[in-house]
């Protein structure tokens, strides 16, 4: 890959990290309201439960973004951490901080839905 080609990459990767980052600093909607109203605490028990799916959501996404820009620096990005072949550069366009080609990550994602399968776990720490 071309170092101007990494670097949009790495610009691109940097953009999403601050806009996750600015996200996960509105941590009100996590806050514990009392209320003597049965239906305002299921409202607001919904509402942290919606806002801890969405800071669990963006904090994977995160660590995936890290990875891809140590992957950067280290000088594997854009190799499949499954086959050790290039990722297409348009699945890297769409996803740049995916560790998997597409036949790779549909063997993972058929292996996530298998219970007891530890296919994805062993891929997913050699990265």
């Amino acid at each position: 890959m071309t170092k101007t080609a990494l670097n949009t990459f790495r610009r691109a990767l940097g953009d999403r990290q601050s806009e996750i980052g600015n996200r996960n600093r509105n941590r009100e909607a996590l806050a514990i309201e009392t209320s003597s109203d049965v239906l305002d605490r299921i409202h607001h028990s919904s509402d942290r439960d919606f806002a801890m799916s969405n800071l669990e959501r963006d904090s994977n996404r995160l660590r995936e973004v890290q990875t891809a820009l140590r992957r950067i620096d280290l000088g594997t990005f854009g190799v499949c951490v499954g086959c050790d072949e290039d990722i297409n550069p348009r699945r890297l366009a769409a996803v740049p901080w995916t560790l998997f080609c597409i036949v790779c990550q549909e063997a993972v994602d058929r292996a996530q839905k298998m219970p007891g399968n530890e296919i994805y776990t062993s891929l997913v720490t050699a990265a």
